[in-house]
């Protein structure tokens, strides 16, 4: 799309993260900011960047009358909404250091954050989260000052103050303390699928050269919208839809919740998606469904649309021929593309995908219907964004080429290396865990393992920590094996487990309502124990087969447990970024992998 002259803020001109905000404010004072439901009068209401800079000036005035001081750690615990930014603004304005919190943690895990990072307030969201903590209020060490966005009736405690109250009337100008561009800006603790999580030091240069570079992936601009609605809490969206947003001057409106985020989408109608690969997983999954209840020709004029519009795709990135069949295209994009795509609200002209892998056949569907599909690559230790693909240069079984200012290579074991302006100070108080991932000479090990080709788009070709070896010591690779897997709709949660074992075995979720309506075609009684008998894990292992035959023998499944309970958050066996927490999972089913491995 044209740029407006001048809409880009410079990164010298930013120098720090809130420096960014206070040239956004300067420049386009009057233009919208951000864009929220209201509840109260069920309609979307809208900030302009002077607004908002009001409302961090009179946080700011709190904030400095709690004696909070340069260097001081905060947290935030909220869902995406301008108080969240206001906050995160009003901090990084005086010098604090902001510790973002996920809202669905635990407590315990909350408690070890704050006590770990050794923040002095904390920002809430009102009664229930305060139902969670008080349970743990006796751990939230050097904890002075609770703020809460609602108010909590009758809380108990003395550090809790209702922002309502607590917020003056005004705050004068929005102050900005001189900083160094390198001085540490957040800490943002890891998911840790493993022990406890560490915290990632991300300076104000970090995130914001990094913001910057992710420009070169796709432009954007005073007319883009923006959904938010993958957490800010994650660092994929604080900084490509956060940050990013105020250095292109974008709007962003945030989304009510995943569960309306279909209504959400159609009302807001974005411009520009920022996501992790589980969203286009169900978007995908809800079309499928529609088809597979649908007329026969519904679905076949679905797959030919899905077709030819790849094979367009392919044409355009210079790597396949014109097709007469392309002529076919203006019916099928009416017919088909232009209907499924409204429901995305009808003008994202580009989907953003990150966090993990996006499965082929999806991304070759999103394509294939005319949505602008990139993947990329990163991590919260390279704040996060290393490589990305790119319009006019989209390679979808790759994650993209290194972003501008940042370095990749291939290390010892196939490990992806990354070096740049984005990398991370270290671990707060882990000097030990730092120098494990972070080599003297700046190059981060990613933990994966990659192949760059010689254009340099990067393939991710595993994990170094999740090989998994048999005892007959050949390696089998599990992410691959449980994608394949996943293919099948059956299977929503998938595990594969052989470390040191004679053969392989997988724990997996089951979709309910495709299990009864197995058990019914199968003659199986449909009760929930049915799950757990020979005579399912027979049928699950047959299905199981039917995806895995392009691996080698020794990579075959012997046995399966299945569940109908899905592994969450809440029961501590997903992180907040929904990552597997596979020593949790191996540790609620301990005696049914027993089980599984008796006699071996």
């Amino acid at each position: 799309m044209p740029q407006q002259p001048g809409h880009l803020i410079p990164v010298e001109a930013a120098v720090t993260l809130d420096g960014l905000f206070r040239e956004r404010v300067k420049r386009t004072p009057d233009l919208v900011a951000y864009r929220e439901y209201n509840e109260q009068h069920k309609n979307w209401r809208d900030y302009s960047w002077a607004q908002i800079d009001h409302q961090v000036a009179r946080w700011q005035a709190a904030l400095e009358k709690d004696g909070l001081k340069a260097g001081d750690r905060v947290a935030v615990m909220l869902k995406n909404s301008p108080e969240w930014v206001t906050f995160d603004q009003a901090a990084l304005g005086l010098g604090l250091v902001v510790v973002p919190l996920y809202t669905q943690d635990r407590a315990d895990n909350v408690a070890y954050i704050i006590r770990d990072s050794g923040c002095k307030a904390l920002l809430i969201e009102g009664a229930e989260q305060w139902r969670a903590l008080s349970d743990v209020k006796h751990q939230l060490g050097n904890v002075n000052r609770i703020l809460t966005v609602n108010s909590v009736p009758n809380p108990g405690e003395p550090r809790l103050r209702w922002i309502g109250e607590w917020l003056p009337a005004q705050g004068g100008q929005s102050r900005h303390v001189p900083r160094d561009p390198k001085a540490l800006a957040t800490i943002v603790y890891t998911s840790g699928t493993t022990g406890r999580p560490k915290g990632v030091m991300l300076s104000h240069h970090n995130i914001l050269s990094n913001a910057a570079a992710s420009c070169a992936v796709l432009t954007a601009g005073h007319d883009d919208l923006f959904l938010s609605f993958l957490p800010l809490s994650h660092t994929f969206e604080r900084t490509c839809g956060y940050y990013l947003t105020i250095l292109t001057g974008s709007t962003t409106a945030y989304s009510r919740g995943i569960p309306v985020l279909g209504e959400d989408l159609q009302s807001v109608r974005p411009t520009l998606l920022i996501s992790v690969p589980r969203i286009y997983e169900r978007v995908y999954g809800r079309i499928r469904d529609a088809l597979d209840q649908g007329p026969p020709l519904k679905k076949k004029l679905f797959l030919l649309a899905v077709e030819i519009g790849y094979a367009r795709f392919e044409h355009a990135q210079g790597r396949g021929p014109w097709q007469p069949s392309f002529l076919l295209w203006p019916v099928l994009n009416a017919l088909v593309a232009k209907k499924i795509l409204a429901r995305l609200g009808g003008r994202v002209r580009a989907a953003i995908s990150g966090g993990a892998a996006l499965p082929p056949d999806i991304s070759r569907v999103f394509l294939g219907l005319g949505l602008t599909v990139l993947q990329g690559f990163g991590m919260t230790e390279c704040s996060p964004v290393a490589a990305a693909n790119r319009p006019d240069d989209n390679l979808p079984a790759s994650v993209g080429t290194a972003l501008p200012d940042v370095e990749l290579r291939i290390g010892d074991n196939n490990a992806l290396l990354i070096k740049g302006p984005n990398v991370m100070l270290g671990y707060w108080n882990n000097a030990e865990a730092t120098q494990a991932i972070l080599g003297a000479d700046g190059w981060l090990n990613s933990g994966d393992t990659a192949r760059i080709d010689g254009e340099g788009h990067v393939f991710i070709t595993g994990r170094l920590k999740e090989i998994i070896v048999l005892s007959n010591g050949e390696k089998v690779p599990p992410v691959d094996i449980e994608a394949a897997i996943a293919r099948d709709r059956l299977f929503e949660q998938v595990m594969l487990l052989g470390e040191g074992k004679p053969y392989l075995t997988v724990m997996t979720v089951l979709n309910a309502d495709l299990w009864k309506q197995l058990c019914v075609e199968s003659g199986l009684d449909p009760a929930p124990a049915t799950v757990g008998s020979r005579q399912a894990e027979e049928i699950l292992r047959g299905r199981i087969a039917a995806q895995m035959k392009e691996f080698p023998g020794y990579a075959q499944v012997r046995r399966i447990t299945a569940t109908l309970e899905p592994w969450s958050v809440e029961n501590g066996l997903l992180t907040p970024t929904l990552k597997l927490k596979r020593a949790k999972v191996m540790e609620k089913f301990n005696a049914e992998i027993d089980r599984m491995y008796a006699g071996h």
